[in-house]
């Protein structure tokens, strides 16, 4: 029973995370809205899903899915966002960028009349706060540890 995970956006830093998150306990779903944007040697346990409108693949998730949000667009980065803590219960959804970014995100998911509670469970930044490194692997590298961290601790989390 592996876990869903949907990772949107095969851009540098989607090229680079998605083969360790293939090593993980996870079910990849790799998700962009253009083909020539995936590489051509993909991991194979990563199943490729190609979205005109990837916010709608977040809106159908499962419940338990998990979501990292890193496209090349704001706007698609915010309906993917609004639509994974809309309409599902999951435990995490993660969104590349900075504090910034989060600040302006929290404020428009709830002028779009989310709940505070619910804006709040959107991780961005994402990664480990400790390495400061910008290139695709250092991202890659602290995101999927955090992502490794989070399934150990809702692993041993009692079931409701």
């Amino acid at each position: 029973a592996r876990r869903p995970l949907f990772l949107y956006g095969a851009g540098h830093v989607g090229r680079a995370l998605a083969p360790i998150l293939t090593t993980l306990p996870l079910r990849l779903y790799w998700v962009d809205d253009a083909e020539d944007r995936f590489p051509a040697l993909r991991p194979d346990a990563a199943e490729r899903v190609l979205a005109k409108k990837p916010a709608l693949i977040a809106q159908a998730a499962p419940d338990d899915a998990m979501h990292l949000v890193m496209t090349y667009a704001h706007d698609a980065d915010f309906a993917i966002c609004q639509a994974a803590l809309t309409t599902a219960r999951t435990g995490f959804v993660g969104l590349i960028g900075s504090a910034t970014k989060r600040a302006r995100f929290r404020k428009r998911l709830m002028e779009d009349g989310l709940a505070a509670e619910t804006v709040d469970r959107l991780v961005c930044p994402i990664g480990l706060s400790g390495l400061t490194g910008k290139t695709p692997a250092v991202i890659a590298i602290g995101v999927a540890a955090q992502i490794a961290e989070f399934l150990e601790t809702t692993a041993m989390a009692p079931k409701q």
